[in-house]
């Protein structure tokens, strides 16, 4: 019965393999990116109503810019008929930005210090886009399938004697924070790609995480991380 189970569970992972643009890695994936925005609704519902009176307005000049230098990435993503919406949230502590699938970007102002100028701004929107346009959100709910598939597998290989707990603890160490670093590493890359396109200079994309890397005083260790270290983002973005 395992047996009939685990070949089953390999044609269903085989038969959903594609492959990410720009970066042209192969992936597991069972989500349309019409599925991946309706989920992603009651997200943005609760985003706007968390931040709700931080929000900037459009005419803010952090808004305006914002919107400047996301409209001429837009203009090269792919995705401009993407319904794209950008907010700048007033929070000088967060040094951050997020999208939301479906084309909703967040940034806080306290980034734009670390982005310095255009191009650094470009090289944060660019990453944040990446993310939309490799359907990462997608690729996380579909390991979350593969990390319920293999926790199942192994109760039953235990007899139902495993601690669950632990199980989910170590799939956590060693698939899905990889997966998450390596999804951030990607989105670097294809915002880099998009720099360039855009006519903004890719050199800033490294000086922005040197600045970011100046401005932290605190990082976790790699293993624990979601996110690439700073050093090996500098790195890569110098490589590629």
């Amino acid at each position: 019965m395992v047996f009939l189970s685990a070949s089953g569970l390999g044609v269903f992972y085989v038969s959903n393999i594609e492959t990410v643009p720009v970066s042209g890695r192969k992936r597991f994936n069972v989500f349309s990116p019409k599925y991946e925005a309706q989920m992603a609704k009651a997200l943005y519902e609760s985003t706007m109503q968390q931040f709700r009176g931080r929000i900037l307005p459009v005419n803010h000049p952090y808004s305006r810019t914002v919107r400047r230098v996301m409209g001429r990435l837009i203009r090269v993503s792919g995705m401009e008929d993407l319904h794209w919406e950008v907010y700048v949230i007033k929070d000088d502590s967060q040094k951050n930005a997020f999208v939301i699938p479906g084309g909703k970007v967040f940034v806080f102002s306290g980034i734009l210090p670390i982005a310095d100028n255009d191009d650094g701004l470009a090289a944060v929107l660019s990453h944040e886009i990446s993310h939309t346009i490799a359907h990462h959100a997608a690729e996380r709910m579909s390991q979350m399938l593969l990390v319920v598939a293999a926790l199942w597998a192994a109760s039953l290989v235990l007899g139902g004697s495993g601690d669950s707990g632990l199980g989910r603890v170590l799939m956590d160490l060693v698939y899905l924070r990889p997966q998450s670093r390596m999804q951030e590493a990607e989105a670097d890359y294809i915002g880099l790609m998009m720099l360039a396109q855009a006519c903004y200079n890719p050199q800033e994309a490294p000086r922005l995480w040197q600045r970011m890397s100046a401005a932290e005083t605190i990082s976790p260790p790699q293993f624990l991380s979601t996110h690439p270290a700073h050093e090996l983002r500098i790195e890569n973005l110098e490589k590629w």
